[in-house]
């Protein structure tokens, strides 16, 4: 067995417009389980990237503790990174953003990291719309710590020794909407053809954009009776079909039950969106809660893009900030003189 990875490529291998194969959007080799979901969300995330033609260098992905902040190891080595302190990720996310609009900032997350310790961070990044994209891995359970239940957890779920697990869930989806989002969507590890366009459109979404991600731990929480195993997955999620259509002028559609909304993000990137006769209107907040509610009293895992705020506003526009880097601003920038700051004493007497 062997833990390099080998450099030969097809020297026919694909490229993007940028004339960057597959490839240069990798990381490292993962060390995790073989067979972890995680693994094919890193995996999601290079293709999304690839396809969209995005320059690694103007990536800062950023994670916090656990098996799922791991994994920015595992995608676009050519990008900024930094792995923080267990749930303390979104402040990072916010100072980095707030010196430097320009990057593209992607956070993965855990439902430990996320759900606990981390619970109000990401209350609060959601409520103040921070542009960026927030992806958390859903497993359900503590996988470096030898898999006791996350917070995340379905009530009656059996864990791997047998223990019924007696309280509710956290459901980061609902929270988020609740809160503030703009963006909410919740997927499947294991359904490639549904996260790589989630993803697209979650990077292309100007504010928070949160994406769940049911990931499952093959080796503490796989097992007949867990709520967040492959099997259980499967059959119980209610999958709806989502495609990206690159940036063109907006359109303005219809949308009855049985159509497709073409659904117009601010940078004018579009999410289309395939309505089942009983789907809702996703840019509802109240009826996105109504519909994952009810899809969770019959058993169903609704996934696909489940809330969107075409017109958000992210934190730079709230609090009006400059749109030059920090480090790039100069002296006279940055110093606005003896005489406003007269000014400003004067008002406080």
């Amino acid at each position: 067995m062997t833990y390099l990875r080998p450099n030969f490529r097809h020297p026919d291998s694909p490229t993007n417009e940028l004339g960057y194969t597959r490839q240069y959007y990798e990381g490292g080799l993962s060390t995790l389980c073989a067979g972890c979901g995680h693994d094919s969300i890193s995996a999601a995330i290079i293709d999304a990237c690839f396809q969209m033609n995005i320059e690694p260098h103007r990536v800062a992905k950023l994670s916090g503790i656990g098996c799922s902040s791991k994994t920015p190891a595992y995608f676009l080595s050519g990008s900024h990174s930094f792995n923080s302190v267990h749930g303390r990720m979104p402040s990072v996310a916010t100072g980095a953003n707030m010196a430097n609009r320009d990057l593209i900032y992607i956070g993965v997350s855990g439902d430990g990291d996320s759900a606990s310790i981390g619970m109000g961070q990401f209350a609060h990044v959601t409520r103040r719309n921070l542009n960026m994209a927030y992806i958390c891995e859903n497993n359900g359970c503590y996988g470096l710590t030898k898999g006791q239940d996350s917070a995340t957890m379905d009530r009656d779920s059996v864990s791997k020794k047998g223990d019924v697990n007696m309280y509710s869930p956290i459901d980061l989806v609902r929270v988020a909407i609740e809160v503030g989002a703009t963006f909410v969507g919740r997927s499947f590890s294991g359904d490639k053809a549904q996260l790589v366009p989630l993803i697209k459109a979650a990077i292309s979404h100007r504010g928070f954009a949160l994406l769940d991600v049911v990931s499952p731990c093959v080796t503490f929480n796989n097992h007949q009776g867990s709520t967040k195993s492959y099997a259980h997955v499967r059959e119980a999620n209610d999958a709806t079909p989502v495609d990206f259509v690159p940036t063109r002028q907006e359109i303005t559609t219809s949308y009855d039950a049985g159509t497709t909304q073409e659904v117009c993000l601010h940078d004018g990137s579009l999410v289309r969106l395939h309505k089942a006769a009983d789907d809702y209107n996703i840019e509802d907040r109240q009826e996105a809660l109504q519909a994952i509610a009810h899809h969770s009293g019959e058993g169903r895992i609704l996934t696909g893009l489940l809330y969107v705020d075409r017109d958000s506003e992210d934190l730079h526009d709230v609090l009006g900030t400059t749109r030059q880097p920090l480090n790039t601003l100069t002296q006279n920038e940055l110093c606005p003189g003896s005489r406003f700051l007269d000014s400003i004493n004067a008002g406080l007497r």
